[in-house]
């Protein structure tokens, strides 16, 4: 119960808090003229205790331009005309909150605030949050990605990055042609470029997390890119109108920074795109970091002292989840391998001294410690096959009636089928044979 039990809180205490209510915290704005800094100040504080920071520039044009470069999310100018230049690719929320707030700043009889949007959205897009939801396509797949990898048990490390890339690089190009066909997105292909940093940041992240977080993988990968990515990356709530903790969330997920970086792209001229891209390449390289770090651990776990001097690349082991059947080790039937059959791990013959097959031969396959962890025996061509095995020195041990047992000791690696052959002597008092490789 453990599992459902936590996302059953974090949905509580992360989309409740951050989505319930939402206005403005700290938000940015600033008002051409020192003088109407202090009035507006004052009278927003009334109204909105810390809701607002507010800064003077020096006439309309820096406050139209301070929106423009996303150095503030309004801009307001008093006198007998004011105007509020607000953008609504910031989110439509965002900028009713504002015309709120400023329509009573500047409520005095014959005086009506203009609201003017300096960065306007796509026909499409009325409420400013397509760009989310297309963020959301490319993050939580990724994640998804990173747990069917973990199955993948003949992929090594750099085969399974290279497959996110791969995957990262169609789910971009398929989002973007999508976007723009249906016009929720503006054309502009450097949107592919961050859809394919967020994709292969959450499975890169999510791949180097697994070995380590073990049965518990799936309760932090979702905690981390479902229940605190989704209500902090702006769409119902953008990032101003979230309380201050789920603000600090808002700056460091992938998903948050990649809308940023989008809202950025595709309405701004580019402005405000470094940071947010930035925090996308640092979670890869935390990913790629965690990988290695995992590659490590295992090479040193698995080189003993007469196998010094090895270097082993022993990749990490399945790890459970919840949506898929656990990885355990299984004799399988030998044919041709069929789409979504376990794949085998360790294949081989058993024949006699005179190389014919032998039938019904006893295969017990044990790991370092002695613990059995499969048995099968062969078909009529001598052959058999288990799947599920660890990444680790196996040891295979056959026996048939009237031949002498003979063991091979293997090393299971990432990405690789070991195969071990056997050939039985009729029993003569020879002793137990043994082969490592």
């Amino acid at each position: 119960m453990w599992f459902p039990a936590t996302l059953f809180l974090g949905f509580l205490f992360c989309f409740a808090p951050a989505l319930h209510a939402p206005q403005p915290h700290h938000a940015k704005v600033v008002v051409a003229g020192p003088a109407l800094e202090r009035q507006v100040d004052a009278a927003l504080q009334r109204q909105y205790p810390g809701g607002f920071d507010v800064t003077a520039v020096a006439d309309a044009q820096e406050a139209r331009r301070a929106v423009l470069d996303r150095d503030a999310v309004a801009g307001f100018t008093g006198g007998r005309e004011p105007v509020l230049y607000v953008a609504k690719a910031n989110g439509m929320s965002l900028e009713q909150a504002l015309t709120k707030a400023f329509t009573s700043v500047a409520a005095e009889p014959g005086r009506q605030l203009a609201v003017r949007d300096v960065a306007p959205t796509v026909s499409m897009d009325l409420m400013g949050t397509t760009l989310v939801y297309f963020g959301i396509a490319w993050s939580i797949p990724g994640y998804i990605l990173a747990t069917t990898l973990l199955r993948a048990v003949t992929f090594t490390r750099p085969r399974k990055l290279l497959t996110i890339m791969g995957v990262a690089a169609l789910f971009s190009v398929v989002g973007y042609l999508v976007g723009t066909g249906l016009g929720y997105l503006p054309d502009n292909p450097s949107s592919m470029a961050i859809a394919f940093l967020l994709t292969t940041a959450v499975a890169t992240f999510a791949s180097g997390l697994a070995p380590f977080t073990k049965q518990f993988f799936p309760a932090v990968g979702m905690g981390l890119f479902i229940v605190l990515s989704i209500p902090t990356s702006g769409g119902v709530a953008p990032a101003p109108l979230l309380p201050t903790f789920f603000q600090y969330v808002h700056a460091v997920m992938p998903l948050a920074n990649a809308v940023d970086a989008l809202r950025g792209a595709l309405y701004f001229d580019g402005a405000g795109v470094l940071k947010p891209v930035l925090v996308l390449c640092a979670w890869i390289a935390a990913g790629a970091a965690l990988l290695g770090l995992d590659a490590w651990r295992h090479r040193r776990a698995f080189v003993g002292p007469d196998t010094a001097g090895e270097q082993e690349d022993v990749a990490e082991p399945p790890v459970d989840d919840p949506s898929l059947e656990t990885l355990t080790p299984t004799a399988l039937p030998v044919h041709a391998h069929h789409f979504g059959e376990p794949v085998p791990a360790l294949v081989g013959t058993v024949s006699d001294a005179e190389q014919q097959p032998i039938g019904h031969a006893i295969v017990t396959v044990m790991d370092a410690k002695g613990h059995q962890l499969a048995s099968t025996t062969t078909n009529t061509n001598g052959e058999y096959a288990v799947a599920g095995l660890p990444e680790a020195y196996l040891s295979i041990v056959v026996s048939s009636s009237g031949r002498n047992p003979m063991i091979h000791r293997r090393l299971l690696r990432s990405g690789s089928v070991i195969r071990a052959d056997f050939t039985l002597h009729d029993r003569h008092g020879a002793p137990l044979r043994t082969s490592d490789t």
